[in-house]
């Protein structure tokens, strides 16, 4: 059986492997290591949570072990999609790199231009950044490339996503063309295989698993709900509930929007509930990170940003509050559990609106995601709720009181035959109501009704407010009533004249 210490790594980074408990590596570190450490380009191919990020920081840590940086020259160049994978991959230097005296700068947004121009100035052996970070340095006058010896594009699918490619071109054409370039994503869809062919030079394809394979240690489970967010959310929390075994879990949405109303609705229902996305800043972003790796709470709500390398290893459950509409984006989401040879769940909660979605993920994974409970054909009716059902009944009683009824053969109100006839064989002219009885009839109802007076503040009213408030309170934001229920409004009672 290979391990570390068969891949040719220098005696500094084993010590420093060995320390941090690994002795044996993943196929696509047991793949990538060798062919790094001989400065060839490597194009590797792997399912998330299979140590790709080791399979660039370890040989690279041997290779920087030789040299030593100049200021605004750094010897090496890693671009990540977002700020917490470049962040990420920084970590991972300073566990692996404790025993190298190496210079290793972040450049992120949301971080102080004059700190990040200090570390570049005692020069960096390992820039790690986001590409339009980089960029606004390289502007500035800040950074010279021609010194980098080895250029990692990290989550290249990622990356075309975020319609970072533009940028990663720019940047290449900085870097000398006798660089090593590795190259690492999850998926391999046509686009990102032209752009490795215009990146790497003859390079060793490393492929360890189908490309958007899922793991084998997570079940995946699909689960039938109705559309209306307030009937998606009661289903999510009564599926949190029911897992015995959750210890932590990372909830996706599609929409930043999204992120937030959920989490302040788990976040009524008593949960333990962190918020994760794009529009925080970076410190807020940093901290709810740390507190969830360290359990501080339990659920995390995030959008895509968290899909993507993220290495928490002890995540046990994944829910996808919407199904994700880039098929690759689902295999990165349930890529947050199952790691590191651990079993997982993962479970999506699907509409009818969301088949053409899930039919893509079927056919990305090459597999039929098993139904929890029932598919969509087995889905009951929508429970209507007590706001829906009192517009409709004051809808209804607004059709009888201009004469409508009930057809036998279908829901809708229609007119009696004989004012069809009339509409059809007469042109109707509105005759307008005089503004004083109109206003009459107004303050009629507003004195009739007990909630328009001020002047009665008794127990009863009271009680009436506290209900419906715990009724909406229920319903966790149910839609608006829609009609006007019990209230008619006068222009809708103003009396329309026939004229032969």
């Amino acid at each position: 059986m290979t391990t570390f210490a068969d891949l040719g790594l220098s005696q500094k980074v084993l010590s420093a492997v060995t320390d941090a408990g690994y002795t044996i590596p993943t196929p696509i570190q047991a793949g990538a290591i060798p062919p790094a450490l001989q400065r060839r380009d490597i194009l590797g191919i792997a399912q998330t949570g299979t140590g790709k990020t080791a399979s660039f920081v370890l040989p690279m840590l041997t290779l920087l072990e030789k040299g030593r940086a100049r200021a605004r020259m750094p010897r090496t160049l890693i671009l990540e999609p977002t700020r917490e994978l470049a962040a990420q991959v920084a970590e991972n230097f300073e566990k692996y790199g404790k025993n190298h005296k190496l210079n290793v700068a972040l450049l992120i947004g949301g971080v102080s231009f004059d700190e990040q121009d200090r570390k570049l100035e005692r020069g960096a052996d390992v820039l790690i950044c986001t590409p339009g970070r980089l960029l606004d340095h390289c502007e500035r006058g800040k950074l010279l490339m021609t010194g980098v010896e080895v250029f990692v594009i990290d989550e290249a699918d990622r990356m075309l996503d975020m319609g970072f490619i533009p940028d990663i071109e720019r940047i290449a054409k900085m870097i000398p063309f006798t660089r090593q370039t590795l190259f690492f994503s999850a998926t391999m869809p046509p686009e990102i295989q032209k752009l490795a062919d215009q990146f790497l030079q003859n390079p060793e394809r490393i492929e360890v698993a189908p490309p958007s394979s899922t793991a084998k240690t997570v079940t995946q489970r699909l689960v039938a709900c109705h559309n209306k967010d307030y009937e998606k959310r009661s289903t999510l929390r009564d599926l949190i509930r029911a897992q015995d075994d959750l210890k932590n879990a990372i909830i996706f949405c599609n929409r930043k929007k999204d992120v937030a109303d959920l989490f302040r609705s788990l976040e009524r229902h008593g949960f333990s509930v962190g918020a994760l996305h794009g529009d925080m800043d970076q410190r807020s972003r940093t901290t709810m990170l740390a507190g969830f790796k360290a359990n501080a709470i339990t659920l995390l709500v995030a959008s895509d940003v968290a899909a993507r390398g993220l290495d928490i290893p002890d995540v046990s459950h994944v829910f996808n509050f919407d199904v994700p509409i880039h098929a690759e984006d689902y295999v990165h989401r349930i890529g947050r559990t199952g790691r590191a040879g651990r079993s997982g769940a993962a479970f999506t909660l699907v509409t009818r609106s969301d088949t053409k979605f899930l039919d893509a993920i079927e056919k990305l994974i090459d597999q039929k995601i098993e139904w929890l409970d029932g598919d969509l054909s087995a889905l009951p009716a929508p429970a209507e709720s007590h706001d829906e059902s009192r517009g409709k009944r004051g809808r209804d009683k607004d059709r009888e009181r201009r004469g409508g009824h009930k057809s036998d053969t279908r829901s809708e109100y229609v007119k009696p035959v004989e004012e069809q006839q009339v509409v059809e064989a007469v042109k109707v002219e509105v005759v307008k109501a005089e503004p004083v009885a109109a206003e009459r009839r107004t303050d009629k109802r507003r004195d009739q009704n007990p909630r328009n007076n001020r002047n009665n503040p008794s127990p009863a009213n009271d009680d009436n407010r506290d209900r419906r408030r715990n009724r909406h309170h229920d319903h966790d934001d149910g839609p608006t009533p829609v009609g006007f229920g019990d209230d008619i409004p006068a222009f809708m009672l103003i009396v329309a004249a026939a004229k032969a």
